[in-house]
Parts: structure tokens; sequence; C-alpha cells
């Protein structure tokens, strides 16, 4: 079984990370045109799953790591790394590693999470140096976020982190670590990628010439999820099982797959008619992608189980690349974007949307009208208005609040990296991709392999101008 602790530090961090650049378009919670989110821990696409606890899991806390000698291992810039927190991490490391990695030799593994903390350090170091921080306001949301992923509240999240041997403020500061890391990634390496028109074509030019059938290709997939809740007894999961089951054979008769998410779905994208949107393959958890490999394009998979509990699945799409029939979900939204700057803090802010939310919903006052008159963005203007978009658009904490939205409805405040927004989804709607889209799909594509040997290249360069002095541990 996964250690829960890995599934929040990875799998949910993920959604909480925003690739984005700077600009109008950023500015409005989307992302820059083909961008996709960083690999960070785990894969990006395991947020479309609630990376909930499996169903055998125990409320018996986790056993405490041996006490290590504590001593000085390393200066990173003449900052202690601690033989503690190497111990700790290598204790994490191998609670979670597959078998090739349990057979290694500890003493090199201690190497590798050592090597590991020294450039997780110099991206602090770096980020302080910048000026970059995450205020208490943004770990409050990034918890939350965490805590709904894992269909839990708030308060059952930290009960379950206190049994995986972490007290919340080491949670919360693993959160804001990782939420420094993504946003210094933004910053620094975003600006290194471009991907050109000309390199578009040839893309497209070679597919069509030479089809590589290696290639990752692009699903968009539909889902029911019947939550399973933890510590579920035997009759439960019949029970659940059995409601799965009535769900895929309505589904398999021609009922709107849509409105069935709707109705019965346990999963936040419920509102988005269960749909998870246009992606590589690699993007998606394996289980969907395992689960759909042979079931054709409008076909009905399931019902299949995860940590999450019963899925359903409908094939919308697939097929590689820019193809040219694919069927995407499209919603029409707007927001209020209100930055936080030395004028006006998170907290202040959130404060100040939450009032705006009282007042459209008390009739007193109109989405559109706030917009225009107290947006910090481009959209302002149009009512703050942003037009028909598609899943893999926003970044990932404003897609995110997105999905969970049923026509109408209005969010709570959103803090992203650019401020914080009040969200409203106006409609949603099936549409197949025009060209420029499937141009788009492309784009994203070769970004983010880009991006990802950017990052690379970009923490080799951090580590090597690093001032790294090993100690030796003290004898006797």
């Amino acid at each position: 079984m996964n250690s829960f602790r890995h599934q929040l530090t990875a799998a949910s961090l993920a959604c909480l990370g925003a690739l984005t650049s700077l600009g109008a378009q950023a500015q409005q919670g989307l992302r820059p045109a083909g961008s996709a989110p960083l690999r960070f821990g785990a894969p990006p696409a395991t947020r479309l799953l609630a990376p909930s606890l499996s169903a055998d899991t125990t409320a018996t806390p986790r056993v405490p790591a041996r006490r290590a000698a504590e001593y000085i291992v390393a200066l990173v810039n003449s900052e202690p790394i601690t033989n503690t927190e190497v111990q700790s991490r290598l204790d994490r490391v191998l609670e979670q590693a597959g078998p090739e990695a349990q057979r290694m030799p500890r003493a090199e593994l201690a190497r590798q999470v050592l090597e590991r903390l020294i450039v997780e350090r110099a991206q602090l170091q770096q980020a302080k140096e910048i000026g970059l921080k995450i205020d208490d306001t943004t770990i409050d949301q990034a918890e939350e976020t965490v805590a709904r992923q894992n269909q839990l509240s708030v308060a059952e999240l930290r009960r379950r982190v206190v049994q995986e041997g972490l007290t919340p403020e080491q949670f919360r500061k693993e959160l804001r670590d990782q939420l420094l890391f993504t946003r210094l990634r933004d910053k620094e390496v975003e600006p290194r990628v471009r991907v050109t028109d000309l390199e578009v074509d040839q893309y497209l030019e070679a597919q069509r010439t030479h089809p590589d059938a290696s290639a990752p290709r692009e699903i968009n997939l539909a889902h029911v999820m019947v939550a399973v809740p933890e510590n579920a007894t035997p009759a439960q999961l019949a029970t659940l099982e059995r409601k799965a089951q009535a769900i895929a054979a309505r589904a398999r008769a021609g009922d709107d797959f849509a409105k069935l998410a709707a109705e019965a779905s346990d999963s936040p994208d419920r509102a988005n008619g269960g749909a998870l949107g246009l992606r590589s393959a690699e993007r998606y958890p394996p289980l969907f992608v395992e689960a759909t490999q042979s079931t054709a394009v409008g076909g009905i998979a399931g019902p299949v189980r995860s940590d999450a509990g019963f899925h359903v699945i409908k094939v919308l799409a697939k097929g590689p690349p820019g193809m040219d029939n694919a069927t995407v979900v499209q919603t029409r939204v707007h927001h209020i974007l209100l930055r936080n700057d030395a004028k006006r803090s998170t907290a202040e802010a959130v404060a100040q949307l939450a009032e705006f939310k009282r007042r459209i919903q008390s009739g007193g006052a109109d989405f559109a009208s706030l917009a225009r008159d107290n947006s910090q963005d481009g959209s302002a203007k149009d009512g703050g208005e942003l037009g028909w978009r598609r899943a893999g658009e926003f970044v990932p904490e404003f897609e995110e609040a997105v999905d969970r939205l049923a026509p109408g409805q209005i969010s709570d405040p959103v803090v992203s990296r650019f401020g914080v927004h009040l969200i409203q989804v106006e409609e949603r709607r099936e549409a197949k991709l025009t060209q420029a889209e499937q141009r788009d799909a492309v784009r994203a594509k070769l970004r983010e392999k880009k991006l990802e040997e950017a990052f690379e290249t970009w923490l080799q360069e951090l580590r090597a101008r690093a001032y790294v002095e090993y100690r030796e541990p003290p004898q006797g």
C-alpha cells in the first residue's frame, strides 16, 4: 500500500502548483498557449483521481522511525543538512520504494537522498534570494484542496497526517516548500522555453509522413466515481460496487453520460459531466489508460477500482496529438482577479471577494459589473469574461475550482500565484477541436518536453553554483 503522505506530497501537490507565464493571459488564470504542468514528484495527471486511501488502510499510527544520531552531514551555502533529515527522508523512500530500490545498499540510497536534499535546499535559498514567499492564506487553501481531493475534511486530513508520523506544522511546511519549488520553476524556467510555429509544422509533417507508433496518444475520458469510504466493510464495498455496476449498465444502455456524472458521481468534476480533458495518455492515471486500452471512442469501461473508489469510464476521444475529430468539453467562465501586493494581502483579497460573492448571491450586485469595476486583469473590460475554454487551459488551482462548479455557480475565493480569483461558470458544451486548437495540442506536447529538459538543465546549473561542504560523521 502506498504511503498516504507520499500521495499527498506528490499526487495532490501536482494540482496546487501552477505552471504559468507572465502576461495578460496568465493573469486571467490561463496557461500560456500550449503549456503543460511540469512533472514533480508524480505525473500531473494523478490529480485527476482523488488520491484517497485504499480501502484496507487502518487507523493504526505508523511506527516511528528509529532515532538517528544528530550531526551535520553537509553545508549548502553555509546552511546545514543534518543526519536526522537524511535518515528521516531515507526511511520514507524505503517505505515507498519498489523491490529494486529496497535491494540497494542503504549507504548508496542515503547518498542519493542527501543529493536530493542539497538540490531542494539550494532551491529554497534561491527562492528566498529573489523574494518568493508563500503566505499562510495560500497554505490554508492548499491544505483544503488536498483534503477535498482525498475526500476528507481538513480536521480528518490533519489526523491522518499525524498517523503518518508528521505533525500538522511539518505537513504545512512541506506544502509551503513544494509551492515555493513550483513558483521558482515558473519564474526561472518558464521564460527559457519557446515553441515556434515552425516546430509545430515540422512535427505535424513528420506525423503525416512517418507516424510514430510509439508516440503517446491523446485521449479524452469522462468518469463517474462511486467513492469508497475509509475502512469500508465488505458489505459496504459490495453495495458500492453494485451501484457502480448499475451506473455502467445505464451508460451502456445509452443514458446521457454527463447527466449520469452530474447525478451520481462523487468526484468534484461531476459538474463538468465527469470529463477529464484532452491530454496525452501518459498524463492520465495508468488505471484509466489500461481500462480503456481496447475501448472504442464512445465506449464504456468499468467499473474499475482505484484507491478513491469505483469508476465507470467513457472514452470521448483517442488518437495522435492534433487529431482531427477530437471532441472536448468546453466551459464558458468569467472571473474577478484581485492581486495580493503591498497594498492588499492575500487574506484581505479573500475577504473582499467573499463579500462580492455575498452581494451577488443576495441580488445586490452583478458579477460583470463588479468585474469591470474591480478586476485587475485584461478581462475586466469584458466583465471578467474569459470565453470558451477547454480542460488544460487554466492553471491547476483555477481549473480545479472550475471543475467543481455547475453552470451558474460561483466559487469561493481561489488563490493562485497571480492573486485571488472569484470564478463563475456560465455554461458548458461539447465541441470539436478547431484547427488552431489541434495545433495547440501539438504545441503543448512539444512544450512539455522542452520544459522537462529546461528544468533539468536549470537544476544542474543551480547545483553547480551552490557551495557544498560535506562533513564526516563524528568518530567514537
